[in-house]
């Protein structure tokens, strides 16, 4: 598997007629294993059991309607009110995270509204809080629940 940049963990996988496929806890099921999947299961775990995020709350390619398109977001973490919180955009490893991802996550966010959003291929990790009617303000790093609740 790839060396990614984010906290290792004890996954699940199975091998079904030749196709890897790891378990995904959020969505109970296995899923085939794709270097895109990989950094999702990452950054789920790394979120989740490191940074307190419910999982409890959490989505996992959940839809979204953007310009009476349907689309689709990689993650999607909500408050204790079922507000989105946090939008995580998730690429495979390969992928450079440049403009055009910046865009995707940006125009998923005017529907979602989510606080916090975070863009990543495993190597690399950016997040920032989006407030209304201000820039992005970039972070250093991905905050805890805690401090995002107190952001």
């Amino acid at each position: 598997m790839l060396k990614l940049n984010l906290p290792t963990f004890q996954y699940r996988l199975e091998n079904r007629a030749g196709k890897l496929f790891i378990f995904d806890p959020i969505r109970k099921k296995f899923i085939q294993l794709t270097p895109e999947e990989w950094v999702r299961q990452h950054i789920l775990n790394h979120l989740i059991n490191n940074l307190g995020y419910p999982a409890s709350r959490t989505k996992v390619e959940s839809g979204l309607k953007y310009n009476e398109l349907q689309k689709r977001s990689d993650i999607l973490i909500y408050d204790q009110q079922l507000n989105p919180s946090v939008l995580i955009e998730c690429k495979a490893p390969n992928v450079k995270l440049g403009y055009g991802v910046v865009e995707q996550i940006g125009s998923y966010n005017q529907v979602c509204k989510a606080p916090l959003i975070i863009v990543t291929n495993g190597v690399n990790t950016y997040a920032g809080i989006c407030r209304e009617g201000q820039k992005v303000e970039m972070l250093d790093q991905i905050p805890t629940h805690q401090q995002l609740k107190e952001m």
